[in-house]
């Protein structure tokens, strides 16, 4: 099964509202501050937030998305990409 990865940093307005939006779908996901992991960092400092699809030890980067999208757009969204 597809895991969904939200990588994220504090204090980030768009991180917190790609958040809200999956909060408010009642989504499961792993949540991850790209500050926090050197990895991370240096693969995606500029870049937060990030959604990623995980299968196993296979990983997507998902397309960035528009803030304006509403929750229920992004639920849509995700369903499209194979995610719950």
């Amino acid at each position: 099964m597809a895991e969904l990865v939200l990588i994220t940093r504090e204090g980030c307005c768009l991180c917190d509202g790609l958040e809200e939006k999956l909060l408010a779908l009642g989504l499961a996901y792993t949540r991850l501050d790209v500050d926090a992991d050197p990895a991370l960092k240096a693969r995606f400092d500029f870049e937060v937030p990030v959604l990623l699809r995980r299968e196993g030890a296979a990983e997507r980067v998902l397309p960035r998305l528009s803030p304006r999208l509403s929750a229920h757009q992004l639920g849509t969204w995700l369903q499209e990409q194979g995610l719950p």
